[in-house]
């Protein structure tokens, strides 16, 4: 490529950029010129689900949920990461060009790849980043009014049956 046509690309890029940035300026100008604007009390309160909002939204979340977040994040690249691949391994004029050593290296890098997410995921499942969270139960510091002596009586009228 010379470095008239290598400038010349990147022109063309340019202008694409800059036509797709004019458009979407021009269409939010017109949006903003054409819409009403009629901002009532009712209009500017938060909205929960058709409730009213309860407490602060600055709220602490259990870090497992962001783990297990991130965790999800992972396995999503790793489909973006395969669109490509599967679509490289079934090429057949670079499978013939190649004489076949081209599926064999792309089968081995993707295995290789697959094997370190399920290591990361064995790993994460091991150290309890995918359970959730569990309840510790609590006894209740309850000081009954009623003497044990009667409750003594009660439960030996049950335990005979």
């Amino acid at each position: 490529m010379t470095e008239s046509n290598y400038g010349q690309a990147w022109g063309e890029v340019l202008m694409f950029l800059l036509g797709g940035l004019l458009f979407v300026g021009a269409a939010l100008f017109v949006s903003r010129l054409i819409r009403p604007n009629r901002p009532g009390e009712q209009k500017l309160t938060s909205y929960e689900s058709g409730e009213q909002a309860q407490g602060s939204a600055w709220v602490q979340f259990n870090v497992r949920y962001y783990i297990i977040a991130l965790i999800f994040l992972l396995f999503e690249v790793e489909i973006v990461f395969l669109f490509p691949w599967i679509t490289t391994f079934t090429d057949q004029s670079a499978q013939k060009a190649t004489g076949g050593e081209w599926g064999i290296w792309l089968a081995l890098e993707m295995t290789v790849f697959i094997l370190v997410l399920a290591l990361g995921l064995a790993y994460a499942w091991r150290k309890g980043f995918l359970d959730g969270v569990k309840p510790r139960p609590q006894t209740a510091d309850f000081k009954p009014v009623v003497p044990r002596r009667y409750y003594d009586k009660i439960n030996e009228q049950y335990q005979s049956r």
